[in-house]
């Protein structure tokens, strides 16, 4: 590990250590947005609300107003917001020339399954933008609710988004990979009983084990494209793995990356690793690709 990466890793496992049983979920909320810097002064950031739900519009100079990605943060379904994503959102912006949106959707444990699918489902199916020329970037917990969103979708018959991405995705909530016992030793930011307790508290008395919660039991078939990004230590390397195998089973095109000494959502700390500046520049460039042909997408 590079010790530009233990740097990022001791702030971050900082941020935890200031945690105990006492500390009320707000506070870690708070402390989490604060932990990242905002984006900065030139960034256009315009909250608004899209069938109820809180939504933050995010662009760069120059971002054209007819081209847009939407991002759905991670968090573990408990913290993350627009805010504490908005550096990432808005450096995707800059790289990709599109405007980037922001979904804050609710959060567990006050808001249990499925109400932060049910958020995203709305957004995108709101959307003004045609869908099927939009893609969908998400971290972590944010990567399961994309694709169960996008089961959804595909259920009830509406255009899916045109690419997906996915950064350190976490769906599998059943926690059965062998990377969360491999990666134990060099992921000390992510734990498989920290994962556990997340997962309870957001599905309550869901079966982790239905596809809508754990998406890694989804059917692939008709998904968009995907772009899967993730550190080769991370305890959630073999939840991207098995993703991605399962996903080009049922005739996705997949390109998964996995990068050597990364942590978790390693994306959000460009100013610090020059491999996370790599990766918005590959991530602006997968969604300015044109990936579909169905349903009228070029």
């Amino acid at each position: 590990m590079s010790s530009a990466v233990e740097s990022v890793t001791a702030r971050v496992l900082a941020v935890y250590g200031g945690w105990t049983r006492d500390t009320s979920v707000e506070q870690m909320r708070q402390d989490w947005d604060e932990f990242f810097p905002p984006p900065s002064s030139d960034i256009s950031v315009r909250p608004d609300a899209i069938c109820g739900v809180p939504v933050s519009w995010i662009a760069a100079p120059g971002a054209s107003d007819n081209r847009l990605f939407v991002y759905v943060h991670g968090g573990g379904f408990r913290i993350g917001s627009p805010r504490s994503h908005g550096d990432l959102i808005a450096r995707l912006s800059a790289a990709s020339g599109a405007a980037g949106l922001a979904i804050d959707y609710r959060l567990a444990p006050e808001h249990p399954f499925p109400a932060a699918i049910d958020d995203v489902v709305a957004v995108l199916a709101a959307l003004k933008t045609d869908i099927g020329k939009v893609s969908v970037i998400a971290d972590s917990a944010g990567g399961a609710l994309v694709l169960s969103a996008v089961q959804v979708m595909r259920e009830r018959g509406a255009t899916l988004p045109a690419a997906l991405v996915l950064l350190s995705p976490w769906v599998d909530l059943q926690t059965r990979g062998t990377s969360y016992e491999a990666c134990a030793a060099t992921d000390t930011i992510h734990q498989r009983k920290m994962l556990v307790n997340l997962a309870a508290s957001y599905l309550r008395d869901t079966d982790p084990a239905v596809p809508l919660a754990s998406p890694i039991e989804a059917d692939f078939t008709g998904f968009p494209p995907m772009l899967i990004h993730v550190g080769a230590g991370e305890v959630l390397l073999s939840d991207a793995e098995t993703l991605a195998e399962r996903a080009r089973a049922a005739g996705v095109p997949v390109e998964l990356a996995t990068w050597p000494g990364m942590i978790h959502v390693f994306q959000q700390f460009p100013s610090d690793l020059a491999e996370a500046r790599v990766a918005i520049d590959a991530i602006a460039a997968f969604i300015s690709a044109p990936h579909r042909k169905r349903k009228g997408v070029a």
